[in-house]
C-alpha cells in the first residue's frame, strides 16, 4: 500500500444545512393544503387540466417535503452500519415519488387526448373558482419564498417550481373562462396537456439523475479525464489511477483516487504538502466543489507509471 492515505471534509457547508426550514414549512403547509383542496375540485368538476395542475402541485409539496425530511436525516451521525447516515434517503425517496407522478401524469394526458376528441361537459365556474384559489395560493408561496437564499439549490427549485405552479393555475383560470365563454370543453384537455407536458420530462429528468447517483456515476457537469489531466499536471505529480468521483446525495459528491509521486517526496516529507494542495484543488478548481476527497499517495516505484493510466 502506498505511505499515505488521507480524506478531506473540512469545512462542509451542504445545501441542506443552509436551507431556511420555516420558509420551506411554511410552503409545504400550503402546497399540501392546495393539494388537497385542487383534488376536491378536480373531482367536483371533472376537470382534467384542475387534475393535472394538482399532481403539478404535488410534485412540489413532495419535493420539499422531502428536502425537509432529508435536511432532518442527514443531521444525523453516521454509525458503523450506515458509514453515510441517512443522506441515500433523499435519493430514493426522489426516485419514488418521480416512479409514481410520471404514472399519474402518463394517464391523465392519455385521457386528455381521448377528451380532446370526445369532449365531455365540464362545470366551468368551480373550475375558475378552483384555479383562483390555486393562484393565490401559488403567490402566497411565491411572497414567502421571494426573500430566500437563492444560492440554495433547494430554495431556488421551490422557488422555480412554485412559479411554474403559478403558470400552471392561469393556464386553468384561461381554460375555465373559454369553456364558459364559448362551450368549447376541449380547452380543458388543452389545458392538460399543456400542464402535462411540464410535468413529465422533468419528471423523467428527476429519475434519470436518480439512478446516476444510485450507479454511482461521475457528476454531468464534471469532465472525469479533465480532472485527471489537471491532477497529473500538478508538481511532483507522476500519473493518477483508480480515479473516481460519484455522490452520496444531491449535494455531497465524493472522490477517491491514488497519485503516483516523484520518490523523493516521501524522503523530504513534501508529500503532506502535495496532499493538501490537491485536497484544495479538486475543492476549488472545478465547477463540483469536491470537499470529500480521498488520495492514496504511492512512490513512482510502487509501479510503472503505464500501469497506472487505467482511468476507467
Amino acid at each position: 500500500m502506498g505511505e499515505h492515505s488521507h480524506h478531506s471534509h473540512q469545512g462542509h457547508h451542504h445545501s441542506h444545512s443552509s436551507t431556511n426550514p420555516r420558509k420551506l414549512l411554511a410552503v409545504a403547509a400550503i402546497a399540501w393544503g392546495l393539494c388537497a383542496a385542487q383534488l376536491f375540485g378536480s373531482f367536483l368538476t371533472g376537470s382534467l387540466a384542475l387534475l393535472l395542475d394538482t399532481v403539478h402541485v404535488l410534485t412540489d409539496a413532495l419535493g420539499v417535503t422531502v428536502a425537509l425530511i432529508a435536511s432532518r436525516l442527514a443531521l444525523r451521525p453516521s454509525t458503523h452500519r450506515r458509514t453515510w447516515g441517512w443522506k441515500r434517503v433523499e435519493i430514493i425517496s426522489a426516485m419514488f415519488q418521480a416512479s409514481i407522478l410520471l404514472g399519474v401524469g402518463a394517464l391523465v394526458i392519455v385521457e386528455a387526448v381521448r377528451r380532446f376528441f370526445s369532449p365531455e361537459p365540464i362545470a366551468s365556474a368551480e373550475v375558475l373558482i378552483f384555479g383562483v384559489v390555486g393562484l393565490i395560493g401559488n403567490l402566497v408561496m411565491i411572497a414567502i419564498l421571494v426573500g430566500g437564499d437563492h444560492q440554495n439549490f433547494n430554495m431556488r427549485a421551490a422557488f422555480l417550481e412554485v412559479v411554474n405552479d403559478a403558470l400552471g393555475s392561469v393556464a386553468v383560470i384561461v381554460s375555465a373562462v373559454v369553456m364558459s365563454t364559448t362551450g368549447w370543453y376541449g380547452a380543458d384537455a388543452v389545458v392538460a396537456l399543456c400542464i402535462g407536458v411540464l410535468i413529465v420530462p422533468r419528471t423523467l429528468l428527476l429519475l434519470r439523475d436518480t439512478f446516476e447517483v444510485l450507479l454511482e456515476s461521475t457528476p454531468r457537469n464534471l469532465d472525469l479525464q479533465e480532472l485527471q489531466k489537471h491532477l497529473e499536471s500538478q508538481e511532483h505529480v507522476v500519473a493518477v489511477h483508480d480515479l473516481h468521483v460519484s455522490q452520496i446525495s444531491s449535494d455531497l459528491p465524493v472522490l477517491t483516487a491514488h497519485i503516483l509521486l516523484e520518490e523523493e517526496c516521501f524522503t523530504s516529507g513534501h508529500s503532506v504538502e502535495i496532499l493538501r494542495h490537491l485536497q484544495a484543488c479538486v475543492a476549488e478548481h472545478f465547477d463540483v466543489s469536491i470537499e470529500h476527497s480521498t488520495f492514496q499517495l504511492e512512490p513512482e516505484s510502487f509501479g510503472s507509471e503505464q500501469h497506472y493510466r487505467n482511468l476507467p
